[in-house]
Parts: C-alpha cells; sequence; structure tokens
C-alpha cells in the first residue's frame, strides 16, 4: 500500500505545480492583451475612435441615464430627419447593455468613472477575455500547451487589435469574444455530453446574438460541423446532445432580441440549421432503432424512416422556398448575399459597396495583420489530422471557412484571427513537444531525471521506452510464448481492457487523444537539429512580437477623429473634426438640421448635438439617395432638395491642403452611383472624362458644376495662389467661381472640415411677378395659338 501512496504523491504535486503555472501564464496574458491596447490612450488621449463608437457611446449615455426601460422604448428624433429612428428595436444591445453593467458596477462600489472612460475602456477589458476563452477552446481540442500558446498569440494580433484597441468601442469589442467563447461550449459539449455545458452554450448564442449580426456565422458554421460528422460516420450522442438544444433553445432566445425577432426563424441565413435538426433527428432515430431490432427488421424500419424523413425534409424545403420566394433576395440580407456572390453589392447594392471594410483584402493585409501566423496554419491544419477527433474537425471548419469569409470582404479578417491563432497555438506547441522531447531523450543528464520530470503522455511513452528497456524486454519474451490454456483468458482480459477504455474515453474525450498519443512511437530527432530548431522558432517568435507592438503603437492607434502626421518640422496635430464639431454645438440652433454624407452622421449627431439626415445606420437606401443626389447636382438643384428636407447647414469634408484622402472628393463618386441607382438622372459617364475622375481643367463641365466640386474647393485658390490639390497632385480645374445659394460659415484650421449655410429663398417683389407672370403667359398664349390644331373630338 505504501509504494502507490509514494508514486502518486509527486505526480500530485506536479499537477499542482501545473495548474499554478498555467493560472500566473493566462494572468500575464491577460495583462498583455490589456496593455498592448492603451497605446492610444497614452500617446494621444482617451477619446472614442471612428465613426460608429460615436453612436454606441450616446445610446450609452442614454441607457445609463434613462434606464433600461426608456432604452427599449427611445424613439431618436435627431437621425435620419424626418424620419427618426426607433434605437431599441434597431439596433444590437450587447455592447450598450454591457458597459452600461460595467459603469452601474462600478459606480455602486464607490468607483466614480464616466461612461465614456467604460466606454474607452471596454474593448481591451473582452480583449483579455478573449484570450482566456481561446485558451480553454484550444485546450479541448489538443491540450493545455497549444492552449496557452494560442492564448498568448490571440492576445497580440494586429487583426484584433485593429477592432478591440482602447476607444474602438463597437460591436466587435465583446462579439470576438461571444464568438469565441460560444465555440468552446459547443466543443466542450461534444466532448462531455453534458447538457449543463449545452445549456450555457445557448446562453453564450444569446449573448453573441445580442452583440453583432455576425452570430449567423456560428448557426451555420455549428451545423455544418454536425453534417460533416454525421456524413463521416462520427454521429454519437454526444454530438445530439451539443446541437439540439443550441437549436431549440438559442432560437427562442435569438428571437427575444427586438433587432432579431422573427428573421431567427424567417430568413435563409437561419434555415440551414433548421434542416441540420431534422436530419440529426432522422439519424437518431436510425441509431436508436437499430439497438432494438434484428438485423433483417432494421433493415425494413431504416427503410421506412428514411424515406418518411426524406418526405419530411422535402416538406420542409417546400416550405422554405414557397416563403422566400416572393423576396427579391431570396431571404438573404445584402451582405449575406455580398459573402456569398462577391460581385452582388457592386452591381445592385453600392451603399454596401462603398464602405472600405467590404471591400476584399489584399495580400500583403494578410503578412500585416496575421504576420508569422499565415505561415504557420497549415502547420496547425496537419497537426488537427494526427489525430482527426471531433473537436479538431470542428476547428479545420472553421479556419476554412473564416479565410474564404475573410477573402471576400477585409472586416472579416477579424473573424480569422482566432482561428489562426488556435492553429498557429496548436503548430507551435506540437514542434516544441517535438523538439525538447528529443533533447530530454537524448541528453544524459536528463536522461535519468526522466521519471519524476514527465508531464504529458508523449514524455512518458519515451520514458517507457528508454529507462523501463530491460522490463519490456522481459515481458514480451514472456508474452512471446504463451500456453494454449493461458491463450483464451489473456484475450479475455485485453477484451474487458478494452471496453473499460472505450468506456472511460466516452465518459472522458481527452483520454482518446492522450492514448493515441501515448501509442504512437515517439518522433526523435538530433540534437543540433533540435537546438537549431528551438533557436528558430524563439526567434520566429520574437519577431512576432515586434511586429505585434509596432501595428498596436503605430498602425492602430490613432484614433480617426484626430490626425497626425510627421514631417522634418516634427509632430503636426490635426483636430479639425472636432473644432468643427464645436462650432455647430456653440453657434448654431438646438433644432437645426445638417446635411453631410453618412458617414459623419453618427459623430455630428454624438458630438455637435444636431439633427442631422443620415447616418452611418444606411438602413434607408431612398434617404441617402437623395443626399447623394443634392451633391451631385447644380448649386440650384441642390438647394432646392436641401430646402425641401428643412436643412440649414451642409458639412463636407476636404483633405486637398493638408493631403488627406478620405475625403468627399474621393468619395463622391459614391455619391454619384447611390444617388443614380434611385433617380436615373444622374449617370456616372457625365462625371467621368474618357472613363477618368479627374477634377483638373479636363474635368468635365458636369463635374466642375456639382455642388460637392463648388463647396470643396471654394477659395481654395487662395491658400497658394495655384489651387493645388495635394491628395489628387493637381491644379483644379475651376478656381474662380462664387457660390449664389450657399455662403460660407466655417472652416477649420486646416481646411479639413467646411461648413455652409442656406441661403434664405429670395423675397418676392409683387409687381415684378405679375408683370413677369403676364409677359409669360402671353408668350404661352401666342405660342399655343400658332401651334393649336383642330380638336376632332368636339
Amino acid at each position: 500500500m505504501a509504494a502507490p501512496e509514494t508514486t502518486s504523491t509527486p505526480s500530485t504535486l506536479r499537477n499542482a505545480f501545473g495548474y499554478v503555472f498555467s493560472f500566473f501564464i493566462l494572468v500575464l496574458i491577460g495583462v498583455l492583451a490589456f496593455s498592448i491596447r492603451l497605446f492610444s490612450v497614452i500617446k494621444y488621449e482617451s477619446v472614442i475612435h471612428e465613426f460608429d463608437p460615436y453612436f454606441n457611446y450616446r445610446v450609452t449615455q442614454f441607457l445609463t441615464k434613462n434606464g433600461i426601460y426608456d432604452f427599449w422604448n427611445w424613439f431618436d428624433d435627431r437621425t435620419w430627419y424626418p424620419l427618426g429612428r426607433v434605437i431599441g428595436g434597431t439596433v444590437y444591445p450587447g455592447l450598450t447593455l454591457t458597459a452600461g453593467t460595467l459603469w452601474w458596477l462600478l459606480n455602486s462600489l464607490n468607483i466614480p468613472l464616466t461612461v465614456e472612460t467604460v466606454c474607452v475602456f471596454t474593448a481591451p477589458i473582452f480583449s483579455a477575455f478573449a484570450s482566456w476563452a481561446t485558451y480553454l477552446l484550444t485546450k479541448e481540442v489538443k491540450g493545455a500547451g497549444a492552449g496557452l500558446t494560442a492564448a498568448a498569440l490571440l492576445a497580440m494580433v494586429p487583426s484584433y487589435i485593429s477592432r478591440s484597441v482602447a476607444g474602438s468601442y463597437d460591436n466587435e469589442a465583446v462579439a470576438i469574444f461571444a464568438l469565441i467563447f460560444t465555440f468552446y461550449l459547443y466543443i466542450k459539449t461534444l466532448n462531455t455530453g453534458s447538457l449543463f455545458y449545452a445549456t450555457l452554450n445557448s446562453i453564450a448564442y444569446f449573448y453573441m446574438v445580442c452583440s453583432w449580426g455576425g452570430y449567423t456565422f456560428i448557426i451555420n458554421l455549428i451545423p455544418m460541423h454536425v453534417l460533416l460528422c454525421i456524413v463521416t460516420g462520427r454521429y454519437s450522442s454526444r454530438l445530439y446532445i451539443a446541437y439540439a438544444p443550441l437549436v431549440v433553445l438559442g432560437t427562442l432566445l435569438a428571437a427575444l432580441v427586438p433587432v432579431v425577432g422573427f428573421n431567427a426563424v424567417m430568413t435563409s441565413e437561419h434555415f440551414a440549421s433548421f434542416l441540420v435538426f431534422i436530419v440529426i433527428h432522422v439519424v437518431a432515430l436510425v441509431y436508436y432503432i437499430k439497438g432494438i431490432l434484428s438485423p433483417k427488421m432494421f433493415k425494413v424500419a431504416v427503410t421506412l424512416v428514411l424515406s418518411v424523413g426524406l418526405i419530411v425534409c422535402c416538406a420542409v424545403v417546400a416550405v422554405l422556398v414557397a416563403l422566400v420566394a416572393s423576396s427579391p433576395t431570396k431571404g438573404w440580407s445584402g451582405r449575406s448575399l455580398s459573402l456569398l456572390d462577391p460581385t452582388y453589392a457592386s452591381k445592385y447594392i453600392p451603399i454596401i459597396a462603398s464602405v472600405s471594410e467590404h471591400q476584399p483584402p489584399t495580400w500583403p493585409s494578410y503578412f500585416m495583420d496575421l504576420n508569422v501566423l499565415a505561415f504557420l496554419v497549415p502547420a496547425g491544419i496537419v497537426a488537427c489530422f494526427l489525430p482527426l477527433s471531433d473537436a479538431s474537425s470542428f476547428v479545420i471548419l472553421y479556419i476554412v471557412t473564416s479565410v474564404y469569409f475573410s477573402g471576400v470582404m477585409v472586416r472579416l479578417m477579424l473573424v480569422l484571427a482566432p482561428a489562426a491563432c488556435i492553429m498557429s497555438g496548436i503548430a507551435l506547441s506540437g514542434a516544441f513537444d517535438v523538439f525538447t522531447r528529443s533533447l530530454k531523450f537524448q541528453l544524459p543528464a536528463t536522461s535519468e531525471i526522466l521519471p519524476s520530470d514527465a508531464g504529458d503522455s508523449s514524455s512518458e511513452s519515451v520514458i517507457l521506452q528508454s529507462n523501463g528497456a530491460k522490463a519490456d524486454k522481459s515481458e514480451d519474451s514472456l508474452k512471446e510464448r504463451p500456453s494454449k490454456k493461458n491463450k483464451k483468458k489473456e484475450k479475455e482480459k485485453e477484451k474487458e481492457k478494452e471496453k473499460e477504455m472505450l468506456k472511460k474515453e466516452k465518459e472522458n474525450p481527452e483520454m482518446s487523444s492522450s492514448r493515441s498519443r501515448a501509442e504512437r512511437k515517439p518522433l526523435v530527432l538530433p540534437v543540433e537539429a533540435s537546438i537549431i530548431a528551438i533557436f528558430l522558432l524563439v526567434l520566429l517568435a520574437a519577431f512576432y512580437v515586434v511586429h505585434c507592438v509596432w501595428a498596436a503603437a503605430e498602425a492602430y492607434s490613432a484614433p480617426s477623429i484626430v490626425l497626425t502626421s510627421h514631417s522634418p518640422d516634427g509632430l503636426h496635430v490635426f483636430d479639425d473634426f472636432r473644432e468643427a464639431y464645436a462650432w455647430l454645438s456653440h453657434n448654431t440652433e438646438v433644432d437645426d438640421k445638417v446635411a453631410s454624407w453618412w458617414d459623419y452622421g453618427y459623430q455630428t449627431t454624438a458630438m455637435a448635438n444636431r439633427t442631422v439626415i443620415v447616418d452611418n445606420n444606411t438602413w434607408n437606401n431612398t434617404h441617402i439617395a437623395t443626399v447623394g443626389t443634392a451633391m451631385s447636382s447644380p448649386e440650384k438643384a441642390a438647394w432646392e432638395i436641401f430646402y425641401s428636407l428643412d436643412v440649414k447647414y451642409v458639412l463636407v469634408v476636404f483633405g486637398g491642403l493638408v493631403g488627406y484622402p478620405s475625403d468627399d472628393i474621393n468619395k463622391f463618386l459614391w455619391m454619384v452611383r447611390i444617388g443614380g441607382g434611385v433617380f436615373p438622372h444622374i449617370k456616372e459617364p457625365d462625371y467621368l472624362r474618357d472613363g477618368q475622375y479627374r477634377i483638373d481643367s479636363q474635368a468635365t463641365p458636369t463635374m466642375l458644376n456639382c455642388l460637392m466640386y463648388k463647396l470643396s474647393y471654394y477659395r481654395f485658390v487662395e491658400t497658394d495662389g495655384k489651387g493645388f490639390d495635394r491628395v489628387r497632385r493637381t491644379e483644379i480645374g475651376k478656381k474662380y467661381f462664387k457660390l449664389t445659394h450657399f455662403e460660407e460659415v466655417f472652416t477649420t484650421h486646416h481646411w479639413m472640415v467646411r461648413i455652409y449655410k442656406l441661403k434664405p429663398p429670395k423675397n418676392r417683389i409683387r409687381g415684378k411677378t405679375k408683370k413677369s407672370k403676364m409677359k409669360s403667359s402671353s408668350t404661352t398664349s401666342s405660342k399655343s395659338s400658332r401651334r393649336r390644331k383642330k380638336n376632332p373630338w368636339h
């Protein structure tokens, strides 16, 4: 009895030390994920970034001030004038409710932080949570070592940093954590068959639905994996428990979100989950019948079940086709169709194609956002096949689908980042395992210490082969020639052991992977090759860390509302956006309406507190096309359009003086395309000279006389005497002109934002109007009398 206790005590101490060590590593990874995203606050200031986060910040302010019930019923009359917008029914509330809850908890603990501060730091906090969720997911697939490596990689990956720096208060800040955690709970349920984890998985999916419209990726990827397992003969009760509650409970919870509602069961994005739900029940029924019937009866029953199941599937498909046949998009949303057909948005929905983050990425963007992970992913895919399990097949399916979607839309590089980190973590962990094991196996100083220091199954197999060689040989020699009487007993014992092992593997699937690793003969490399390989891997990791820190500090930390540039004179700061919004806030009436392109709607509403015509929600294409048509029209026609919308001020962004490329002149062709899609008299060729977009002397008269050109280049020649545009790198075509229906009221310090006021309509002089009417009536009557012909019906 004493011997087992002495052998078990070191192993338990070793396991306890490993758990504590892993815990501290995870804490450090969380600190790293949080701190690497603070460059924007350290270098600039604590400020909200980009455009959409300002709307989320404004909604969070309303939530914390008025409460959740007023938030659900809030009708915002400062957006989409004169239509307005119901905020509670058109927004994904996950981010807002999360930040509001954090603010409430901190203030209840007497930590008086402002709402803006909580919003700024929400993304870095949840990036740490996402790293820990990645550890849990990868641990379920390939063990703790791979999990720690994947978590460290995700904490620093530039693709995720670009959407989670401090101040990036967008839906993806919490949605990526929800995505990874939902996948973890699905794999955990698949490995354990626990209904408890299946319920948690549905709740995590509900949080994902509340947070981001990308939840459709989950509800399509998991059915694909379930169908893959069924087709490859991997069906089990654990698979059923992992999937069926998710479809039923998850769909019911998703329908509770107002912005989703009945779309959870009425749109084509969700139909795949229902079809696979029917298929898995048919398969489960077949397996159940197989266990209770004889083989002959089973064949008859299978034929009956399959025929009934096929009829049910055909009936469901027919119902679904009937439901979506009336829709011109067959039940798919515009963004989903643009993912399935990359040319769809450019052909039919220019408003989607006009967004820069909806464009396909270039090859350099993969190496910028993933760096060395792009080279490690293939190795991770190969490692997942050795051996192939349900969990590893899910990860393979995840990386394949995310690579495709990221190739269609650069925004979805964010979905690719966790998959790339998981695969790279598996590859790096496996490589370090092989190289360090080779050193332990061949170095004489460590060969005696191996039995006490080995931690995982692979090293234990090496120990048994190295230190227990004599014992193995003696046992083999005894087993080589067993007696005839003992053969049956030995076979029975082996069968009993195999049955016990299979039962344990079903209860704990991790044992199957450890058993296969233990049974496999370990790969041993020469000492020199192992040392060189470890050095190269460490060097590769160092390059990755340096690149990630540079990307976090330089590439993705600058807020779009405050711009900087470096020159021989030093650092130049361009704070024109906040200067313009402050002018609007202090020099205009509260009820004044401001017209601009939709990119700046959220910022104008949040920072200037003024009513806008369109904003970044882009839910009404006709309204946006009206603004685009006004910008594309001559000055008088544009004034009439804006005057009919009760607009008092027009805001344009111009970068020709300082070289800011994301100005309205560069976006102008999208205004023409969107406006022309609704109002056919706006035609893109009228603004092009021989198919080229020009603003110089060769520009078309339509281009030189449109409102956008005039508002951008009004008095621009006074800056240098030539009117040289630093973005387009040419002199403007029309330098001297006057405005007849608009007047300039404010231009920022660097000319980046220009604000114009509509002139009031001219007073009509009664006498002149009567004379002009008399003259016009006399001329028209004379012309009509000349052209008049006899009416044969009188």
